[in-house]
């Protein structure tokens, strides 16, 4: 039973954080850029959402403060990269350690307590009768439906086909006249903005707000990713590639739940992070290598034939 309740709470907090997932894959996947900006916004999403509602805001009106609040976060990022012209991982590592400071004048100290008062969680916990955990799903699976929605039809405009044709191949989309500077700092506003929104979730979810809630969410975020890639794989439209992110996100949460269970310590957690991200790396590579051997093996098989595997995704990141 034990088991059961950990897997349950994963659920309910891996869709939470899958928010903050499809916040990385825009900037990972889709624009082909290392963001660690994501570490500061996260912890700035939860610090503007937790000081708003201990002041009376309604708690939805909080996330759309967290979600301008993670935008401006990417803008800072983007005019570092796209006007200074520092390279975009260390613009990201620059806003990163900014925001620390930033977030504790937000909140005027390191930790802001969000017990006693309403959260988006709340409706359902005291209108609904539904447990803690289960209100966090309900809400989680409410906002990912809302946001995987729309950006399924906002990289199908004008603008999401241009921001994928620049991750894509930058070049030769300025060549045809795209900016694609803009097209890198509205990515990256967006992106920190839904990794904002997910902070402000969480701080509402586990009841505080606090200034280092946001270390390591960009592993976390690239092992949901790669998790779901490995697992769903890149079979279908970018509407199934959006929802494997969330699966992954989810996956994530209930494999660390079960070796928690299984009494691995909670300070080898980042360690057993790496192993998954490192392990589900390596499982593309090997995947390849063993077909690779195996059209060898065939006679009268080309060498250059056996060098591509039959079942390689030529398609863009986010084709339809």
């Amino acid at each position: 039973m034990g088991l059961l309740f950990a897997v349950h709470g994963a659920l309910a907090v891996g869709i939470l954080w899958s928010v903050m997932t499809l916040g990385v894959y825009i900037t990972f996947r889709i624009l082909d850029i290392a963001d660690l900006t994501v570490d500061g916004s996260f912890a700035t999403g939860g610090a503007v959402s937790g000081v708003l509602i201990a002041h009376g805001v309604h708690p939805l009106l909080s996330l759309l403060a967290a979600f301008a609040a993670g935008m401006l976060a990417g803008l800072a990022t983007g005019l570092l990269h796209t006007k200074i012209k520092i390279h975009v991982l260390l613009a990201s590592i620059l806003t990163m350690i900014a925001l620390y400071s930033v977030n504790i004048r937000i909140m005027g100290k390191a930790n802001t307590p969000l017990l006693g008062v309403n959260t988006v969680l709340t409706f359902f916990t005291d209108k609904c009768g539904f447990t803690a955990a289960n209100a966090s799903l309900a809400v989680g699976a409410v906002f990912v439906a809302c946001i995987v929605a729309l950006m399924y039809w906002f990289f199908g405009t004008e603008i999401g086909s241009a921001m994928r044709a620049t991750g894509n191949n930058e070049r030769m989309v300025r060549a045809l006249g795209v900016n694609t500077d803009t097209m890198k700092m509205l990515g990256l506003m967006l992106a920190n903005g839904f990794v904002a929104l997910s902070g402000g979730l969480v701080a509402q979810s586990q009841g505080y707000a606090d200034v280092g809630m946001g270390t390591g969410v960009i592993v976390i975020g690239l092992a949901s990713i790669i998790i779901g890639e490995v697992v769903f794989g890149k079979r279908f439209a970018f509407w199934y590639t959006l929802l494997s992110v969330v699966f992954g996100s989810v996956i994530y949460r209930i494999v660390i739940a079960i070796v928690l269970q299984l009494g691995l310590k909670s300070t080898d957690l980042k360690l057993f992070t790496a192993i998954i991200v490192a392990s589900s790396l390596s499982v593309p590579v090997v995947k390849g290598s063993v077909a690779h051997r195996r059209r060898s093996a065939i006679p009268g098989t080309k060498a250059s034939d056996a060098e591509v595997p039959h079942d390689t995704d030529v398609t863009d990141t986010a084709g339809t």
